[in-house]
């Protein structure tokens, strides 16, 4: 089975949306940008909440990359 060819425009636009994908593995590989024990948020050190900050943002992202290519 093969699968339906897309239009042009809908594939330009599904490329762009995928490369969102590669935020937040640059924000990670990114350490300096990170590596820091301040600011506190709630008592817990900007080096955790920030990584877990990119979890949520990670998952918003894939959610929005499926939701525009389906």
């Amino acid at each position: 089975m093969t699968m339906p060819a897309s239009p042009p425009g809908r594939r330009s636009r599904t490329s762009f949306l995928r490369l969102l994908l590669l935020l937040p593995f640059v924000a990670m590989l990114w350490v300096s940008s990170y590596n820091s024990l301040t600011p506190t948020l709630g008592g817990i050190p900007f080096y955790y909440w920030y990584q877990l900050l990119w979890v949520v943002i990670a998952a918003v992202l894939t959610v929005v990359v499926y939701r525009f290519e389906r």
